[in-house]
């Protein structure tokens, strides 16, 4: 008389070794790292004392990046920048320039993100007083000549100023729209004789 339990035992214990040994090799085996770099956001290139101009279809600087630092990561394509300043240029209206301690560049420059201590000041023409802009943060997109914040803006021109939460630039018009809670006061200038 044959005993089927016996015989079959070491079948299931063997199957059931073989079954968790599978286990525990899929359990402990871990995928292979690459080492190429494109998953970490390390630098490939820095710059020091850089300049960086776009022009129109015309060949006339539309815009102009300087500062004294700025560093590429190649991951994103993005570069991080250390005081920046950004002059945009159209015919026949003063230069418009941007300050921040800190922006990054997107992807083929098309957005700017400018942070910490941000100045707008357009230039002084002959009918009207420099005009100087205080934010927080701003996002520009210089090809298009737009820029705008959702943040604390102030704004002086001559004795003149006004305050206002968000605001939107647009240098193809040269104009400067404060989105909400506006407050001021407009001094008119004295008409010269």
């Amino acid at each position: 008389m044959k005993h089927w339990p016996t015989q079959i035992f070491p079948i299931v214990m063997l199957a059931l070794l073989a079954g968790l040994s599978f286990l525990l090799q899929r359990a402990v085996q871990f995928d292979e790292v690459r080492n190429d770099g494109k998953l970490r956001h390390d630098p490939d290139a820095m710059a020091e004392n850089f300049e960086i101009r776009r022009f129109d279809e015309t060949g006339h600087v539309k815009y102009r990046l300087t500062g004294p630092s700025l560093v590429h990561f190649p991951d994103d394509d993005s570069s991080e920048l250390k005081s920046p300043v950004l002059v945009s240029y159209r015919p026949d209206t003063p230069p418009v320039e941007v300050r921040a301690n800190n922006a990054i560049v997107t992807s083929k420059g098309e957005t700017v993100f400018l942070w910490d201590d941000v100045n707008v000041t357009r230039a002084a023409t002959a009918e009207r007083p420099t005009l100087v802009a205080r934010m927080p943060d701003l996002t520009a997109q210089p090809d298009a000549g737009f820029a705008f914040t959702n943040s604390p803006v102030e704004i002086t021109q001559g004795p003149s100023w006004a305050k206002g939460v968000g605001a939107h630039i647009d240098h193809n018009t040269s104009t400067l729209v404060l989105q909400s809670q506006v407050t001021g006061l407009y001094i008119r200038p004295k008409a010269t004789p």
